[in-house]
């Protein structure tokens, strides 16, 4: 590595009987020096205007001379002076399910249009951990999932969450707004739909630089924006989302970072409980703000409290938390799912999902197994006889050998395994219908041309990277009439458990 900078390098040792330096050469080495000087000075200036300017001096940018969107013309004629709630999903898809209910939550609490995001690859975007405080900053998160939504779109492999999680009730009963991030970021960045989604999208093009633009916009990295961009920079460190549930605005919450761990970290932060409604909506900065931008939306019950939303209990919501509580997949694929318990498995069948490689899940793996081993020896009690059992894992087939699994497949005498390839043929057919349907294209609260409806089926429609294949398993397990055996902790077992308490086989 060049260490030319390095202050802690040792000093070159002297040549043995070298004579003293002439004239000239002090002269040569004050000219490289002056060299050296003005490298290094280009260098700062070059890094300076490539870095975000908020690292600077926010206030110092106007939204006027900075983000072309933010033009009147296009907040009130574009976007027909709607206002908008965009947020920054992570993680698997389960979480990201969990993070777009309580987004709807918001936007209805707020009076917004949710912009519904895509489908992320899994953890491409990761938000960190909120216990030990330890998570991407807001604006970091948004322009991750910023960019990697426009690498979705310019790799064929864009999935709306509205392409796989039916939200017709929640649009059919006006619960909420919406309108796809597709056709809102042709809106506010001015790039045609055709040339957004395609693969053709040279990052050199006018378009890219658009785009390029916008994701500095929404991130807020630069700053809010007058009338046009208010971004939140609250997040889990600081903040647990309320709304009317009779706390004081602003009370200390229960869940504090303890004695140790503020100072082996250096952590100065204090977690609030904040009202929602009375921070961000009516009478406030942000209201006047034409697109509202949350960082994630993620929380879990934590030590007696919620890691960042705590709003789920409140009765002034009630009637959209019931809507939000249970999201059905589309059609399509609980079809694939019923289709393949009832011609594949032909009989009743219990469900295993075990996560057996990811994270933490890889070192509690003996009891993940021990918990299928009981129910199994349970059912054996019960049900003598030839037990199917449907396996949904991250565990390859190939390495099943020397596991549980691998026992249980060489016992065909008592127990008959079923999973799903990753090449079998229905899962090429189901994602064909899916791209077929556009579910995702159906939903919008500014109305299209007829120009901008052939642009998006013919141009924006999936092709690629929906996890098909997991939707399915969930899908199956919902119909397992033997049981459901979950991995602990697991955000995937809390969906198929969800599905099967409102009854998803047999309703949909």
């Amino acid at each position: 590595m060049n260490n030319f900078f390095n202050p802690s390098r040792p000093s070159p040792r002297p040549w043995p009987n070298r004579k003293k330096q002439t004239n000239k050469s002090a002269i040569f080495i004050c000219s490289v020096s002056l060299l050296v000087v003005f490298f290094v000075v280009v260098v700062f200036f070059i890094t300076y205007s490539e870095m975000p300017k908020s690292l600077f001096s926010i206030s110092a940018f106007s939204g006027s001379v900075q983000f072309p969107q933010c033009r009147s013309e296009i907040l009130t004629r574009t976007l027909l002076g709607q206002k908008f709630l965009w947020y920054a999903p992570h993680s698997g898809f389960s979480n990201q399910l969990s993070e777009f209910k309580n987004a709807v939550l918001m936007a209805g609490i707020l009076n917004r249009t949710l912009i519904i995001p895509p489908i992320l690859d899994h953890h491409a975007v990761a938000l960190g951990s909120c216990p030990k405080f330890r998570v991407l900053s807001p604006s970091e998160i948004r322009i991750s999932v910023w960019n990697h939504s426009i690498e979705l779109l310019r790799t064929d492999r864009y999935v709306s969450m509205a392409d796989i999680v039916d939200i017709s009730s929640l649009v059919s009963s006006s619960a909420v707004r919406v309108i796809d991030f597709r056709y809102f970021a042709s809106l506010l960045c001015g790039v045609d739909l055709e040339t957004l989604c395609s693969d053709d999208l040279a990052e050199q093009s006018q378009a890219y630089e658009s785009l390029k633009q916008c994701g500095y916009l929404l991130s807020g990295v630069r700053g809010n924006v007058d009338k046009c961009l208010y971004a939140v920079d609250e997040d889990c460190r600081t903040t647990v989302w309320t709304y009317k549930n009779g706390d004081a605005d602003g009370r200390l919450d229960s869940f504090q970072p303890d004695e140790k761990l503020k100072k082996k970290k250096k952590l100065s932060y204090v977690r609030r409980r904040r009202d929602v409604y009375k921070t961000l909506g009516h009478g406030t900065e942000a209201e006047s703000a034409a697109i509202l931008a949350f960082g994630s939306l993620f929380t879990a019950p934590y030590k007696g409290s919620e890691l960042y939303i705590d709003i789920y209990k409140s009765p002034k919501i009630k009637p959209l938390v019931e809507k939000v509580d249970f999201l059905p997949f589309v059609r399509e694929i609980m079809r694939a799912g019923k289709k393949f318990a009832s011609e594949t498995i032909k009989a009743p069948f219990l469900c295993a999902q075990l996560r057996l490689l990811d994270g933490q899940f890889k070192n509690h793996r003996e009891s993940t197994f021990m918990g299928l081993y009981q129910k199994l020896e349970s059912l054996r009690v019960k049900n003598p006889g030839l037990i199917n059992v449907f396996v949904m894992t991250d565990l390859p087939e190939s390495n099943w050998n020397g596991t549980y699994l691998g026992d249980l497949s060489k016992n065909s005498t008592n127990f008959k395994l079923h999973f799903i390839g990753e090449q079998d043929e229905f899962l090429v057919r189901t994602e064909h219908e899916l791209s077929s349907a556009g579910h995702g294209q159906k939903f919008g609260s500014i109305p299209m041309s007829l120009d901008n409806i052939k642009k998006m089926q013919n141009h924006c429609s999936p092709h690629g990277g929906s996890n098909v294949q997991l939707y399915i398993e969930e899908a199956v397990c919902s119909c397992a009439s033997l049981g459901f055996v979950g991995t602990a902790g697991s955000t995937i077992a809390d969906s198929v458990e969800m599905m099967r308490k409102y009854n998803a086989c047999s309703s949909s």
